[in-house]
Formats: C-alpha cells, sequence, structure tokens
C-alpha cells in the first residue's frame, strides 16, 4: 500500500504521521500520478493548524499539499490530454504529501525535460496566484508596479512575470534581499517607516498599480502612491477591504491552465527562476513544514516523495 503525511487532529507538526493507505483510483475524468516533488506552501501548514476552517470544511483524518510534478501512472476512460508515463505539474485532487495523487487534467500540463522536477512542483500555487493577480491588476508593459514582500513566495513569481510584460517593478524587502531583488529586475525599496518617501524618490509620480502580499499596514500609502484604491490588490490584508481595494482569496482559478504555461515557457527561456531553499523527503515532511513557518527563507521548500 502506498504512503502518505496525514493528521488526525490539528495542531503542530507533531501531529502528522506517515500511513498507508488504499490505492487510488482515478474516475472518467481523472488521472493519478505517481508524485515526485510537491512544493510547500503556507496554507499547508495553515491547515494543518486548524486556520483554515472559515475558509474550508476539513474531514479529518486529512493530508497536506496540492502542488505537485510526478508522472501518470494511471488515466481515466474519459481522459484523451494524457497518456501513462507522462511527466506532468500541476495541482492535484488530493494531498500531493503522498507516493500518489489525483489530478483533474485541466490542472495539468506536461513537465518540460529541461525543468527539474524539484521547480515543476513548487510553481502551481505561488507563481499562478501571482501570474492572476497580475491580470486582475491590469499590469502591462507601460506599468510601474509596487510589489509588498517581493522576495517572498507570491512576490518572486510576481516580480518575474511583471518584468517579462515589461512593467517596472518596485519591491518592498528587507535589505538582505536586496541584491536577489535586483537579480530578478526589481528594484528594492525597504520596508518600515519612511516608506512612502522612499517609493517617491525613485518614482516621483507614484505607482500605476499595488500588489500588496505582506499586510503590514500599507495599504493606506499603496492608495496615496496608486493615486486611489482601483488598481491596489492584496493576498493578506483582508480587513482593507472598506477602503475599496481588491482583495484576493484562492489562487489562480480558471487561470491556472494558462498560468503554468506561461511559467513553464518562462522557465525554458531562462527568464523567470524559481529557487529551492532546500528538498526533504516524504519521511521528514514534518521537517519540511517546520522550515516553511520558520519564515525568511531565499526560495521554495519541496517535498520529494
Amino acid at each position: 500500500m502506498p504512503f502518505s503525511v496525514q493528521f488526525s487532529e490539528f495542531g503542530n507538526t507533531d501531529v502528522l504521521r506517515m500511513v498507508e493507505v488504499p490505492a487510488l483510483s482515478p474516475d472518467p475524468g481523472q488521472v493519478s500520478i505517481a508524485v515526485r516533488a510537491a512544493g510547500i506552501n503556507p496554507i499547508d501548514w495553515k491547515t494543518m493548524q486548524g486556520l483554515m476552517q472559515q475558509e474550508f470544511t476539513l474531514t479529518l483524518p486529512a493530508g497536506l499539499g496540492s502542488d505537485v510534478a510526478g508522472v501518470v501512472d494511471q488515466v481515466g476512460a474519459e481522459v484523451t490530454e494524457f497518456r501513462v508515463g507522462d511527466a506532468v505539474m500541476g495541482t492535484s485532487l488530493t494531498p500531493s504529501f503522498a507516493e500518489f495523487a489525483l489530478a483533474d487534467p485541466a490542472s495539468l500540463i506536461k513537465k518540460p525535460d529541461d525543468i527539474a522536477w524539484e521547480v515543476a512542483g513548487s510553481v502551481a500555487g505561488a507563481g499562478a496566484t501571482a501570474y492572476a493577480v497580475l491580470n486582475e491588476l491590469g499590469v502591462h508593459a507601460t506599468d510601474t508596479l509596487l510589489i509588498h514582500a517581493a522576495a517572498g513566495g507570491v512576490g518572486t513569481f510576481a516580480v518575474q512575470l511583471a518584468v517579462a510584460r515589461g512593467a517596472r517593478v518596485i519591491g518592498t524587502a528587507s535589505e538582505s534581499n536586496f541584491d536577489y531583488l535586483r537579480s530578478i529586475g526589481a528594484e528594492p525599496v525597504a520596508y518600515g517607516e519612511g516608506l512612502l518617501d522612499r517609493v517617491r524618490a525613485i518614482a516621483p509620480t507614484g505607482v500605476d498599480a499595488v500588489l500588496d502580499a505582506s499586510g503590514r499596514g500599507e495599504i493606506p500609502l499603496s492608495i496615496e502612491l496608486a493615486g486611489g484604491p482601483e488598481r491596489v490588490l492584496t493576498l493578506v490584508a483582508f480587513d482593507a477591504a472598506p477602503s475599496g481595494i481588491q482583495v484576493h482569496i484562492g489562487g489562480a482559478g480558471s487561470e491556472l491552465g494558462p498560468a503554468l504555461r506561461e511559467i513553464a515557457s518562462l522557465i525554458e527561456q531562462g527568464r523567470l527562476s524559481v529557487p529551492i531553499w532546500r528538498t526533504y523527503p516524504l519521511s521528514q515532511t514534518a521537517a519540511a513544514l517546520d522550515a516553511s513557518q520558520s519564515g525568511h527563507l531565499h526560495g521554495k521548500i519541496v517535498v520529494l516523495a
């Protein structure tokens, strides 16, 4: 029987167990994937801790993980997009911190040969979310975009996707991340008091759009810099909705497929990089989640099955 990482009660990583589970069998419109890599996102440990219960109902015992890359090992009778043996990347329907996972073909693309497994398994959550919110903000080549927490998971993808569109990107971060932000095309500015003046010093007329992935209270100055709330979007400051800004909840939705294809293409062209901070075997998923919660990482954390 295959193994999966599960928890039977909410809590910290000491609630996780490697358990044997029944073999998966895809429905007619699904595929089964032998998992090779599954990237960790903050929603994974928040779910484990019970912090997402207002967003969705979870029946325990449950597993974790949705980013996935692997090899198709079973194909439902109605599936025409993939065949057994295809290498794929995207998101799964069942937990991906496991040896096998089920997926909707619409949530997958074929993995290019020159994209490493750990990279392929790391892009769907943060990368596709970045793609979707840039579209919501209408970011294009003539824009100046301000990104709060530009060196974080979504921020890293948003910077590079916006630069690929021809936009100018200003990114807030700690000074330890300045060189990294410059390397991916952003102009870094430091967090904290005086941020408004620091941004105005390099963008005297303000900015065209703002993506807030920080939630550190930057919404008022973001509205001021953007000349209004219409093109300010937050991923985290949900209490700022009354100000008229856009609030994005969830991932890429229907844009997942286009997002995955664009990201994969840019990676192949060398125009987008996905830094991998560290990989862990499936048996050390708890350690991987602990590392994710510690924050201030310089890249993605990936579980390898």
